[in-house]
């Protein structure tokens, strides 16, 4: 059994900021669950492109607003406190933060390692690692 808390995350290496957003990884591919499971902050007034080009990702906001547009299809969605959206073609996406920051809790398969970084297009390189 693990148990893992939040604020144990904050400040070390599982904490990771950039481009105005930060996740917390709470379980990464070490942790051998098979998935990699996050609680990402999406600052208000914010917007990001992100494209997983190697990762399915499932999406569950819990607090805050903000919008998602299909940036194949131009279709947008509003996002508030319960509301999820699952990038399961690899969709190409622009999130936006609304009126009060969003906390989303994300789960991505393949896992995680913890140490990817966003490339040109929003997307995280492939892990080839063996563990």
């Amino acid at each position: 059994m693990k148990i893992v808390r939040v604020q144990d995350i904050i400040g070390t290496e599982r904490e990771v900021s950039a481009q105005q957003w930060t996740s917390r990884r709470l379980l990464l591919k070490k942790d051998g669950m098979g998935f990699s499971f996050h609680e990402t902050i999406i600052p208000a007034n914010t917007e990001h492109t992100f494209h997983y080009k190697h990762h399915l990702e499932a999406v569950y906001c819990v607090a805050g607003n903000g919008s998602i547009t299909d940036v194949a299809t131009g279709e947008t969605h509003e996002i508030s406190d319960g509301t999820l959206y699952a990038l399961d073609q690899h969709d190409k996406h622009i999130l936006r933060g609304g009126t009060e920051d969003m906390r989303l809790i994300c789960a991505f398969n393949p896992p995680v390692t913890g140490q990817e970084v966003h490339d040109e297009d929003g997307a995280y390189l492939p892990d080839t690692s063996e563990d």
